[in-house]
């Protein structure tokens, strides 16, 4: 039995059809055609075209190749079936002014063709005909292309297509296997660990049953290699076929290459890829992307395909190095060549956005509807609650419309108008706003926004003021998105308006929830593992992050002694706004003294501020002498100066070295400081997010939807920061280190309960009992 390879009428086509330029000052082309407007205009006129008029139509065509069959699926926007005719509709929504299109856009029309030879060969049919639907989004303005070509015609054409893509799939298939062989060789590459191995085995059922799971498990685990051996098992075992493996952090993406790594010194054939940002694989100084400015864009779809062939065949090793030297090689754009080589590999290590936002995700895997068998390990997933609010929702300011304005004033009189309609319901919004006020609807607004989106891009297509047409562009790709999520509005949304301080107004689409919205994308693929240290309570993460009720959870003990760690909870001080005075300042600086009288060593204080920390730090320069060095974390450090704050903690040093640093900033999670390079944290404060708008419009949902309106806004947001500091400390076996949590608050029992269960033993004590508690903790023998 031959094995089969699957792929979509629209990837084929636009894989192996495309050609020309990387050209992104053309706003028209395939970006919009993702636009959720675009469907509403299919379903309209579909509805719209007579009882002989049938919509949606799937279809599915195998065609055998040397060695395996390939399976090609789509669906028909619409088939006319007449006594004398049939008709392949196909429909494309726009936002150009239809003059400006003479012709069919190529990969359009192929895609057309396919549906057309797949039908009429199914049909036996001698020709058939091809209706190419373009209609204007603003006015619904309908312009038509209708065709007729010969079964014969369309036969030799589709031929060619497949044949050019045989190779293609014919290296899928004979990788797979090679792959897959290799797989059922490897072990677990280590001693398990306490907990690890019924970690992995939780993993693997999760897998199997194409079920979601969430993990708490604590740093030193192994969580890692505890997920990433399991999936790539199970892929071996048929359960799955590409992992992602989805981070917020680049130093995250590290330790899964690593993994992968390890897996290969036991002969693992697995070809892994990391994709880097546009702006840091660029060749370019700067990320310019047209054929005018950079020669890697110049023809880029003429050569990209040779290059990845050229790539995948010569090697395993998909480095960002590799890229760069096969994109050098055949003069193509490295970012968009990697994004390419993604669609071959068996593993993609990529930040959330490639598979979650609505404006970035790959397309190549996500736009098409259906199922795949994605496996989706989700690290660090904590921060995917917040991340993913901010990818579904939207906002746009009123100066926006007004800069716009004035740019064009004089140069476009209908573009003007359009931008002064959006000024002025913009004024009405905020005539009616003191500080915030929430809306049930903003439709008004949005049909408005849609006129201009089409005067947008009439003006963009026609200006030669180039200057005047960069800045308009911005302002065209924010209306965009604000109108795609305008579209998938619901419940989980609330809408908002907001006076800031320096006077400047907002409008926002906010997504509470972003559940639904991630299950969009989750439900494309077998199964999900989401993990961290530190996702309590799961209760609090099931609910943003899945709609699915049956989802597993597994909590994964702490495999560290208690006795190499002392947790201290201060009780006479406290970060609540009423109680920070100068005096309260001064004992915070005293609790850092008192640890470091007792253990010279390296320690981090975590502040809920900047401001915050600037005041301890300041009342603690009487405790500093020689034998203390102070580093103090900035705002916007570059990447240069965050080296050199972490190098700090690597040198070898006879004085104590205390690192003043913000709760929840860039050194407070994911940086890996063992043994002697950190024994100490200082948790100032519960980690709660500041009092705003955006917060209580947070806190008034969830109190209308029955849940603890507070928790879900502030206190486990910020809990979550305290838990991520505190795991700064203890990283391996052999550490030890104090944990001290400054604030009476950590008494209160709303947050003893989000405490991780390894935290039972905790001692709580003052500031006069601080500094002996701590030389007993170090003068015990280990």
């Amino acid at each position: 039995m031959s094995e089969t390879v699957k792929i979509s009428v629209r990837n084929l086509v636009e894989f192996i059809l495309r050609e020309g330029d990387i050209d992104q000052r053309r706003t028209a082309g395939a970006d919009k055609e993702q636009m959720q407007l675009g469907a509403r205009i299919h379903r309209k006129i579909q509805r719209q075209m007579g009882s002989d008029y049938h919509a949606e139509v799937p279809l599915k065509m195998e065609v055998l190749c040397e060695g395996f069959t390939l399976c090609l699926e789509g669906r028909a926007d619409g088939i006319i079936k007449r006594e004398d005719e049939i008709v392949i509709d196909e429909i494309k929504g726009v936002l150009r002014e239809l003059k400006y299109i003479e012709e069919p856009v190529a990969v359009h029309l192929a895609q057309a063709k396919c549906y057309a030879y797949m039908y009429a060969s199914q049909n036996h049919l001698e020709e058939i005909r091809i209706q190419m639907t373009y209609c204007q989004m603003e006015t619904e303005e309908i312009k038509r292309f209708l065709q007729t070509f010969s079964i014969e015609e369309l036969k030799t054409w589709m031929e060619d297509v497949i044949k050019r893509y045989e190779k293609w799939a014919k290296f899928q298939m004979e990788w797979r296997k090679v792959s897959r062989e290799s797989i059922r060789q490897i072990q677990f590459p280590y001693a398990y660990r306490e907990g690890q191995k019924e970690l992995a085995m939780s993993v693997y059922r999760t897998i199997l049953r194409k079920k979601k799971l969430f993990i708490q498990a604590p740093t030193g685990i192994g969580k890692t290699m505890a997920t990433v051996f399991p999936a790539v098992k199970a892929v071996g075992e048929g359960l799955g076929d590409k992992l992602f493996y989805l981070t917020a952090k680049t130093i995250t993406r590290t330790v899964a290459e690593q993994a992968f790594q390890t897996l290969k010194k036991q002969k693992l054939r697995y070809k892994v890829i990391t994709l880097t940002a546009k702006e840091k694989i660029c060749f370019c100084e700067e990320a310019v992307c047209n054929p005018e400015a950079c020669p890697y864009a110049k023809g880029h779809y003429d050569r990209v395909n040779d290059a990845v062939f050229d790539l995948l065949t010569a090697t395993d090793d998909m480095s960002r190095s590799n890229i760069e030297e096969y994109a050098r090689k055949h003069e193509v754009c490295p970012f968009e060549m990697s994004l390419d080589v993604a669609l071959w590999v068996d593993a993609v290590i990529c930040d959330y956005n490639y598979v979650f936002d609505p404006n970035a995700h790959l397309r190549r895997f996500f736009s098409e509807g259906g199922k795949e068998d994605y496996l989706f390990l989700i690290d660090e997933a904590h921060n995917l609650v917040e991340r993913a609010r901010e990818m579904y929702s939207a906002a746009l300011y009123k100066e926006e419309f007004l800069t716009a304005k004035r740019l064009v004033k004089g140069m476009d009189r209908k573009l003007t108008r359009k931008l002064e309609i959006c000024n002025q319901q913009f004024l009405v919004l905020k005539r009616e706003c003191e500080s915030y006020r929430e809306y049930t609807s903003v439709g008004h607004i949005a049909v408005s926004l849609m006129n201009l989106m089409a005067e947008l891009e009439r003006f963009l297509e026609e200006t030669e003021a180039e200057e005047v047409r960069e800045q308009l562009l911005e302002l065209y790709f924010h209306v965009r998105a604000f109108l795609n999520i305008y579209d998938i509005l619901d419940e989980h949304y609330v809408i908002y308006t907001e006076l800031e301080t320096d006077d400047s107004f907002l409008l926002k689409l906010f997504c509470v929830n972003p559940a639904v919205n991630l299950q969009e994308y989750l439900s494309r693929g077998n199964s999900t593992i989401f993990f961290s240290a530190t996702m309590l309570p799961i209760r609090y993460y099931k609910k943003l992050l899945s709609v699915e009720k049956e989802d597993y959870a597994v909590y994964v003990s702490s495999p560290f002694q208690k006795e190499r760690r002392k947790l201290f909870v201060g009780t006479d001080v406290s970060t609540k706004y009423t109680r920070r005075t100068g005096q309260m300042y001064e004992r915070f600086a005293s609790y850092i003294a008192a640890a470091l009288q007792a253990k010279k060593g390296n320690y981090i204080a975590f502040f809920p501020s900047y401001r915050f920390l600037e005041e301890v730090y300041e009342k603690f320069q009487r405790y500093q002498t020689e034998d203390v060095i102070c580093i103090v974390q900035e705002q916007s450090m570059d990447e240069e100066k965050r080296e050199a704050f972490l190098q700090a903690f690597d040198q070898d040093r006879s004085e104590s070295l205390i690192g003043f640093c913000v709760m929840g900033g860039i050194f407070s999670e994911g940086i890996d400081l063992t043994e002697e390079r950190l024994i100490g944290a200082f948790l100032v404060g519960t980690g709660l997010p500041q009092v705003c708008n955006e917060r209580e419009i947070l806190k008034k949902y969830f109190d209308r939807h029955g849940e603890n309106g507070f928790s879900y806004a502030y206190l486990y947001p910020g809990m979550n920061k305290v838990l991520q500091a505190a795991g700064r400390v203890i990283r391996t076996a052999e550490d030890r280190g104090v944990i001290l949590l400054l604030d009476e608050r950590f008494l209160e029992r709303q947050y003893q309960e989000v405490f991780p269960r390894e935290w039972d033993d905790y001692e709580i004590g003052t500031l006069k009992t601080a500094e002996k508690s701590m030389m007993k903790f170090w003068d015990q023998e280990m």
